[in-house]
């Protein structure tokens, strides 16, 4: 399984981080072992004092495939999930700075939150008109639509098989909205999509 998430796809969160806007999307991969395990709560480690939450829509793909068409991309997945990439930010700013890869700042183990539960994208009208959002402590953090997205899902499925040979059972982290910010120890952090609650992670 290969965790390939998206950067800098909502406008707003690329003005929040004061980042230059892309002329193509950002790509950048998680390990495996970044997987949160199931029912285990998050650990900030002690690398950083900064490390973000950044929830974000998953598309899990059902079919192997390269060079994907937008056209015929939506035949690549069938559900939609939601998690969270946390960030180091202070390594990950530090990396920046030097050039260097992100991977020590989002691919550390515990970073990519998945959730169990994942929907049948049939069950929707339309996967880009999806409200998401994320509460910490109970108050709403992060709240947006799938369509503010400056590559649709099925433009990113497409662009990414041009690199990446996609596989079954590979995600798609496509990419955080505003609101971004930092974690603290006993924090919830609870996700959903539409009304649907799809995680709840404490923090220690």
């Amino acid at each position: 399984m290969k965790i390939i998430c998206v950067g800098r796809n909502y406008a707003k969160h690329i003005e929040e981080l004061a980042n230059e806007k892309p002329e193509n999307p950002v790509l950048f991969m998680k390990p495996d072992t970044s997987v949160l395990l199931k029912k285990q709560p998050f650990f900030i480690p002690d690398f950083s004092n900064d490390v973000h939450y950044e929830v974000e829509v998953l598309v899990r793909i059902h079919k192997i495939g390269k060079y994907i068409q937008p056209k015929f991309a939506h035949k690549y997945y069938n559900q939609i999930g939601l998690g969270i990439d946390f960030t180091a930010r202070d390594l990950q700013n530090e990396l920046k700075a030097k050039g260097l890869p992100w991977e020590k700042a989002k691919g550390f183990d515990g970073s990519a939150v998945i959730s169990e539960k994942w929907i049948d994208k049939d069950n929707f009208e339309d996967i880009q008109q999806l409200d998401f959002s994320l509460q910490k402590n109970g108050e709403v953090v992060q709240n947006a639509n799938t369509s503010l997205m400056l590559w649709k899902i099925d433009e990113l499925i497409s662009y990414i098989s041009q690199f990446f040979m996609l596989k079954i059972g590979d995600i798609i982290f496509t990419g955080t909205p505003s609101g971004v910010g930092k974690i603290q120890e006993n924090d919830i952090l609870e996700g959903y999509i539409e009304n649907q609650k799809m995680f709840q992670i404490k923090v220690k």
